[in-house]
Parts: structure tokens; sequence; C-alpha cells
């Protein structure tokens, strides 16, 4: 688990081949999610289901893996970044090749909707921490390279599936794929972390406290007995030696204990135990038992408040707002641009380079060009950020009055280049609540655009199954996503940071200097 500094890991070193491990862990892990836009008409054929009722395949499949991001957060800070990847290469593989025999649509929306969904944000939550953990000053260009594994995997599966569609089928595609998934596993091999997570830290703690109680039995001195008397000491000999081996087997029972426990629960449970001992057995009172449950529940509460926190900051709540509204109308068109070109007679059948392949390499060159950009010193990465909002809107916008296949091409590749803002999104999270903060503060963002990407599909299909037309479901995503830029850029304003520092003059010092501002509250110089 160790054998490396912080210092001495920071921005090179090993560091490149954690992004290396993670580039390809998030090729395999988001490849298929993100060309779902190639099954997508295979799904319609086969189950014969609305293009509302289908299109819930593809959102689960990314909205999971961002609603789970707390939780999966929560899990890379007390297991480590490795043991989840390995898990969630079990549950990606899994659930692709449990969606090769889905009876209905409704069965896979949860094999490939929610446990594929679940098995990628495990993957996404770990190497993003575990990225950060090692890139500071170049942490912009490290993310970057990082998350274009997604938009990579996106663009080389989706010819791959097209492929093994014509070739093998629907379920022989979907069962090939999942074996490819397995590979997380060995990716999951470099991803040494720099600090020991949680769990670690409390069994190496419960084992060094029973490393320093005394022993539980002593060799006794040697004595020479009478004959008369050895009787009498076989019979005190064997319930000692069967009180001894039940103590001893208490013991390893009370160990095996701690280690899946808090060690200040136990402590507090035997300190409840001692305080309301007596009578028969010494068995804790209810009153007790409350207190000790009361003590275990607390950081969950902290844990509430802390979050109450972090979105009581201007800069960052107004950020969880935009990552809602642009998940909800820039996503749709991974999915649905293929089936928009071929409504519309543009083409006869999906392409040897679909459309949503377009989407997902010019992704990955946005987020190249927009993390490279984030690390210069002069450029605000909160206006950056605003600024690929509205260019994605106006992409969404022209999409309903083009009528050439390559003006769709030419605004699919427009609609990449402004996706590629989701390698900023760590980057701005750092700069707002700082690294200590990051991991909570990342999953609660993604919770938020994880409700924006479940919903959009399904609201484009039903628009599409009301009016027949996909023209008002861009015209909807393209204002939301609009509307979400707008929102962020009035939030940054510097006006809002003249009102708070003469508020702040206003005040008394002596309340000033005690009450100091929270950092979790952005403001415009943030960059």
């Amino acid at each position: 688990m160790g054998g490396v500094t912080a210092e001495k890991a920071l921005d090179g070193g090993w560091g490149w081949v954690i992004v290396a491990s993670t580039f390809m862990a998030q090729f395999l892990a988001f490849g298929s999610p993100q060309s779902v836009g190639v099954l997508y008409p295979e799904w319609l054929s086969t189950y014969q289901e609305g293009k509302g009722m289908t299109a819930w395949v593809g959102s689960m499949v990314s909205g999971v893996a961002l609603l789970t991001s707390p939780v999966c957060s929560a899990c890379v800070e007390n297991f480590g970044a490795r043991p989840v990847t390995i898990f969630s290469g079990v549950m990606v593989a899994g659930g692709m090749m449990l969606s090769a025999f889905a009876p209905s649509i409704s069965f896979l929306i949860f094999s490939y909707g929610v446990v594929v969904g679940l098995g990628a944000g495990l993957v996404y939550a770990a190497s993003l921490t575990i990225t950060c953990q090692y890139f500071d000053k170049r942490r912009g260009l490290a993310l970057g390279i990082v998350t274009t594994g997604t938009s990579v995997g996106g663009f080389l599966y989706a010819t791959l599936q097209n492929e093994l569609i014509a070739h093998y089928g629907l379920d022989g595609c979907l069962l090939i794929i999942g074996a490819l998934s397995l590979n997380l596993m060995a990716c999951a091999g470099p991803m040494r972390p720099l600090y020991l997570p949680g769990y670690y830290l409390k069994q190496r703690a419960v084992l060094k406290q029973h490393e320093e109680e005394p022993p539980l039995y002593e060799k006794p001195t040697t004595l020479i007995v009478p004959p008369s008397e050895k009787a009498v000491l076989a019979s005190s000999d064997l319930q000692t030696t069967s009180g001894s081996a039940e103590k001893s087997a208490a013991v390893e029972v009370t160990k095996e204990l701690l280690m899946a426990m808090d060690t200040k629960v136990v402590l507090d449970y035997e300190a409840e135990a001692e305080r309301s001992r007596g009578g028969i057995g010494g068995i804790l009172s209810c009153a007790a038992v409350a207190r000790v449950v009361k003590r275990k529940l607390r950081p969950y509460g902290k844990y509430m408040h802390e979050t109450a926190e972090i979105l009581h900051g201007r800069v960052f709540a107004t950020l969880c707002v935009a990552m809602f509204l642009f998940a909800l109308g820039a996503f749709p068109p991974v999915l649905f641009m293929e089936d928009v070109a071929i409504s519309e007679g543009l083409i006869d059948s999906v392409s040897d380079i679909p459309l949503v392949s377009i989407v997902a390499i010019t992704t990955g060159a946005g987020k190249l060009l927009l993390g490279v950009l984030a690390d210069l010193p002069w450029i605000n990465s909160v206006y950056l950020y605003a600024f690929t909002l509205l260019g994605a809107g106006i992409a969404l916008l022209l999409i309903p009055v083009c009528h050439s296949y390559v003006g769709l091409q030419v605004l699919s590749a427009m609609v990449g280049i402004f996706s590629g803002n989701w390698s900023l999104t760590p980057y701005i999270t750092t700069k707002i609540v700082g690294l200590d903060r990051l991991s909570q503060a990342h999953g609660i963002l993604m919770c938020f655009g994880g409700f924006g990407v479940v919903l959009g599909p399904p609201v484009v299909g039903w628009f599409f199954d009301w009016t027949q037309s996909y023209d008002l479901a861009f015209y909807f995503s393209g204002s939301c996503v609009i509307l979400g830029g707008l929102f962020l850029f009035m939030a940054t304003l510097p006006c809002w940071d003249t009102r708070e520092a003469r508020q702040s003059a206003n005040q008394p010092a002596s309340q000033s200097e005690e009450e100091p501002a929270p950092q979790c509250n952005g403001d415009s110089s943030i960059v």
C-alpha cells in the first residue's frame, strides 16, 4: 500500500503511470455507455417500445454513474481506488453480459442502466480521486488526459459495436464488450495510494491497541504436588482450561468485530456496558444502546452539515444548477443524433463513422484543450466553463434548422468540443472548496449532473412521440444549456464581491475576526 511519499509523487514520476491506468479504466468503463447511440436503434427494433421508454436505458447508465457519485466517493475514501476499481470491473462486465440475455426493456434498464452505470460511477470516482492526489500544478492537464479516455472509448466503441452487431448480432456484441471490460481489474494494479484509506487506518489502530494490551495467559511456575491432591487439581485444571479456551474464543470474536467497527464506538459501547452492568449477564439497557447508536450516527449528521455548508457558497450552488441544466440539454444528442439523421432521411442506416463517434472524439479534443487552458494563470476557469455552456447551447439550437448530413457532422463536432468541459468540473471544484473537500463536493456536483442525464433523453423521446419531430426537443435542450451558462456568468460578476466586501466592512472588527468567511464561498477571482 505504501512506498511513495506525496512530495516525491506530485506532478510527475509514478503520477504519469496513474494517468495511463486511469485513462484506460475510463476507456473501458465508458466506451459502450458513451456510444450507446449505436445500440439505441437496435433496441428499438428488438423490443418494439417507444422512443421515450427505450431512451431510459441510455440515460440510466450515465445518470446512475453520476447520481451515485457521493456513494462512490465515500467508497474510494474508505477502501481506496484500487479495490474499488477491481470491484467495478466485475460490475461493468457482469452488467454487459447480463444485458445480452435481457427479455424486456425493463430488465435492460436494470442490467445495462443500473448495474453498468454503478460500476462506471465507481471507476469515475476512483480515477479522478487518485489523479488529484498525484498532481497539483499540472492537475488540469492530468485530468484532461484522464477524462479523454471516455471520449476515445466512445469514438472507438461506436465503430467496434457497429461491426460486432453486423457479425455477431446484438447479443454477441454485448457479450464481447463485457469480456473486454474485465480488463478494468488489470488497470487497478498501478493505482498505488499516497495515503492509506480510512478502513485500513481503523484496522491498524485496532491491531496496535491489541498489541499493547498485556497477555491473557502467563506460564505458571512449576510446583510439586502430593499424590493425594492430584485429583482435585486435575478437575480444577480442566475447568481453567475450558474457561481460558472460551475466553480466548471470545477475544478473537471481539477482535474481528473491532475490525469492522469504529474503535471509538467500541470504546463507547464498553463504557456504556460498564455503566449499565448489573443483574443477570450484564446486559446493556435500552438507554445505553440508544446512546451508542446516537454516537454512531454523529458522523452522518456531520456529513450532512458539511454538505449544507458547501452548498451555501454562491458560486458552487450556481455551478450545481448549471451542471443540471447542461446535463439535461447536452446529453440527448449523444443518444439521438443518429436517429435524427435517419428520421430526416439524410442517411438510410448507421454510417461507418457515426455521428456519435464524431461527438466522442471532439469531446476528447475539447477536454485536452480546456484542460490546458484551465492551467493558464490569466484565464478564469469559471468564466471558461460558462462560455462552453453558451457555445454548446447555440449548437443545439442550430440542429433543427440543419437539413444536410455534413451540417449535422459540423454541429456534432461543435457540441463535442464544448462538451469537453467535463474535464473542468474537478478543477473548478478544487479551486472553490479546496482539495480536502474535493471528493465530497465533486460527488454533490455529479449528483446534480446525474439528475439531468437521467431526465434529458426520456424528455426528448417524449417530445418526439408527441410531435413526431425532434425540433421542439432540441429547442428545449439548447435553451436549458444557454440558461445554465447565463446563470453562472451572473453569479460570478464582480459586483457580488464588492457587495459582500462592503457588508463585511460594515460589521464590527471583533465579529469579523471571530467569524472568518468560510472557504466554500467561492468568488469571481477563482481561476
